[in-house]
């Protein structure tokens, strides 16, 4: 057990059982619970199969019920999925509420929350994970409410659970609106002749200030876990490449698959893109880089998004010296795609980034074209020098000789647009 300090107004203890075959981060866990805003004041670890009645075993639960009352703290947080009777005797025993990861994450999506689509999407992962445990948590409030179980004993079991059950069935309605929104302006994007490009990689990895960096904007940076729970979409330029750049959701280890589903939405701009951009933070120690990049793939293949090209985005190697850069390289490497070492916050290698994502974007052909001088032809070459890489331009005898490199089928709209005004395609 350890202690540490803090000024965070609510005070807490994380607690967290691990088995052999089992690997839980209790650092990560505190870095989880600051990110709620908790001040974790202290920690207990404790090796061992779970225990049906307090998920730690009895002697450590009276261990953690000194520890709160020593320190005088309002919330205990445990890193295991708690079952109701875990929850429930654990909040006997201490006097304080207890929760588990799951709600623990929960909390800081709600305080990062955004936009409506992603406070509908933590509704929605909160209500599935009540449901299963609704008729359990109602029949234990019944016997004497603990604390996280105040105002359930009220309830008649079965209008409870249908309440739960018609509150999600509402939350979804609404969400698959926002995907049909989503969608109608995916294919608008599409329209535009530009490939997809999705940022991924292991919350607090640097995905937001990468972003920052390649579409110059401002998202929203933190230290803290979970900065980014909604998409945003910028236009970048790839070494002439031009593509749209999604900034996504996080990945965290462990992330319970109930709030992957409820992020679908989210996450699908993953599933539609050319090419995964994955961040990976190489200053941590190795077993973290390597923990964490196979988290990150375990994730890609989770949501269906295994077949798409990757390249791997090895940042903050300003904190590293040469030596240890290369050590970490030649250990990673197998699980590694494309690998490029960047610091996005010093902008080291961004350019070799650009190069690599663009040369793993597919189906780019070169085409030139003959277009005469008229009223439209201006507008014409403006339009497709905002959406394909113009590789050259002669203006000669009343006609431009342009040379275009672009998505396939987006050659032959620029084909069409050209045949219009009496141009034509030169073999």
């Amino acid at each position: 057990m350890r202690k540490a300090r803090g000024n965070h107004e609510t005070k807490a203890v994380v607690v967290q059982r691990q088995s052999i075959r089992e690997h839980y981060s209790l650092s990560e866990l505190k870095s989880l619970g600051e990110a709620s805003g908790y001040s974790i004041l202290g920690s207990i670890e404790q090796m061992r199969e779970e225990d049906p009645s307090y998920q730690i075993g009895k002697g450590k639960a009276e261990e953690l019920a000194k520890l709160v009352k020593s320190l005088k703290v309002d919330k205990v947080i445990v890193g295991n999925d708690l079952k109701p009777i875990q929850e429930y005797n654990l909040a006997k025993l201490t006097g304080v509420e207890v929760i588990d990861r799951f709600r623990l994450i929960l909390e800081i999506f709600t305080r990062r929350a955004a936009t409506q689509e992603s406070k509908l999407q933590i509704q929605l992962a909160r209500l599935r994970y009540e449901l299963p445990r609704a008729r359990e948590k109602v029949r234990l409030a019944k016997k004497g409410e603990q604390p996280g179980f105040h105002g359930l004993g009220k309830y008649d079991v079965d209008i409870y659970y249908d309440m739960l059950r018609h509150q999600m069935a509402n939350i979804r309605d609404a969400l698959k609106k926002t995907a049909k929104k989503r969608g109608k302006h995916r294919e608008r994007r599409l329209e535009y002749g530009f490939s997809l490009v999705s940022l991924a990689g292991y919350t607090n990895a640097g995905k937001s200030t990468l972003f920052n960096v390649l579409a110059r904007e401002r998202v929203p940076v933190g230290v803290g876990l979970f900065t980014t729970l909604s998409t945003v979409t910028r236009a970048v330029n790839f070494s002439g490449k031009k593509a749209l750049l999604t900034d996504t959701v996080g990945f965290i280890d462990k992330l319970p698959l109930i709030l992957i589903e409820a992020f679908h939405s989210t996450l699908e701009e993953t599933i539609f893109s050319d090419v995964v951009l994955l961040i990976v933070d190489v200053s941590e120690p190795l077993p973290e880089v390597n923990r964490k990049i196979r988290c990150c793939l375990d994730t890609i293949r989770e949501i269906g998004a295994s077949g798409i090209p990757v390249v791997t985005a090895l940042n903050k190697i300003d904190l590293l010296s040469s030596t240890e850069l290369n050590e970490k390289i030649n250990r990673i490497g197998s699980l590694t795609s494309h690998p490029v070492t960047i610091s996005a916050l010093h902008e080291i290698n961004l350019d070799t980034l650009k190069n690599e994502v663009a040369n793993s974007l597919e189906n780019y052909i070169e085409a030139t074209f003959v277009i005469p001088m008229n009223k439209h032809a201006m507008s014409l070459l403006s339009w497709i020098h905002s959406r394909a890489n113009v590789i050259e331009a002669h203006y000669e005898n009343n006609q431009v000789n342009i040379k275009v490199e672009a998505l396939a089928w987006f050659i032959s709209k620029i084909k069409a647009q050209i045949e219009k005004l009496g141009g034509k395609l030169v073999d």
